[in-house]
């Protein structure tokens, strides 16, 4: 939220960003990038311009955007970041900086880096990540410039044959570590679907409601395809006048599989998340 705004970002050529109208509809304002960063080409030369997964994150006066700059099926992947005063447009303030690249990824790598997402927790950065490979990772970032605080190889936390897109909530003492498995970007052939686990630490290790560790296949379900709702994917949650929404893409079975926005009531029974209609 920002001056009473909603805001979005999201996958796009230079990243879109979006403002939520009266109606409740999004309208595209402008993108992160009208112009690419020299990096992003030497770092991942097969990458077309189009960015994914953004996540945001607002520390003092100053927003942090991490997002994906790779291509389809491959791991030679990295994280990059901009910043800046005001998601408006029409703001003095508006203007992003380029702050480079926070992980790349190689051939041979443990992990794939993309799909990041932040969490503040306790004046401490953190930063979940990856897709596929040998599964989801976490790394602390320095809350003051956004960048790795140091060197240590990022910790492990989930893992599954199909398995990206890490969001990190806090509810209640635990931390819940929500994933995604099976393949998105397929239209109406998608197979997304949303699972959990949760941990006493930030990190970990995550378990399901079953007792089984996320490192070794677990994952409670948590939104699965429905009806016209093909593949719902890449959970975060959105807080607004005392209520959560379960918020995830999806592919509309209805509309010859074309990807969309959707907000779901939250609810939190015996300590487990559950999607409302």
């Amino acid at each position: 939220m920002e001056g009473g705004d909603a805001w979005c970002l999201s996958t796009g050529h230079g990243v879109y960003l979006l403002r939520r109208e009266a109606d409740g509809r999004w309208k595209r304002e402008a993108p992160l990038f009208r112009e690419y960063p020299a990096w992003h080409r030497a770092e991942v030369p097969e990458n077309k311009g189009h960015l994914w997964a953004p996540d945001i994150i607002r520390i003092g006066d100053t927003w942090f955007v991490y997002y994906s700059v790779s291509s389809f099926g491959s791991q030679h992947s990295a994280i990059g970041l901009a910043t800046g005063k005001s998601l408006d447009p029409e703001s003095k303030d508006y203007g992003w900086k380029d702050e480079g690249v926070i992980l790349r990824s190689r051939r041979g790598d443990r992990f794939n880096a993309i799909d990041p997402a932040l969490l503040m927790d306790g004046g401490k950065l953190w930063m979940s990540f990856g897709s596929f490979w040998e599964g989801i990772f976490l790394v602390e970032l320095d809350p003051a410039t956004g960048r790795r605080k140091d060197d240590k190889p990022p910790l492990k936390l989930a893992m599954h044959p199909e398995i990206e897109a890490p969001f990190i909530h806090k509810e209640g003492g635990w931390y819940y570590l929500f994933v995604n498995w099976g393949k998105c970007c397929r239209g109406v052939e998608s197979t997304y679907e949303i699972r959990v686990g949760r941990s006493k630490a930030v990190t970990g290790p995550y378990l399901d409601q079953n007792g089984d560790d996320l490192k070794d296949g677990g994952g409670t379900p948590v939104l699965a395809t429905e009806g016209r709702f093909i593949g719902p994917g890449h959970a975060s949650i959105l807080v607004e006048s005392g209520k959560q929404m379960l918020v995830h893409h999806y592919y509309d079975k209805e509309r010859r599989g074309r990807s969309d926005l959707r907000m779901l009531p939250l609810e939190w029974k015996d300590g487990w998340p559950v999607a409302g209609d």
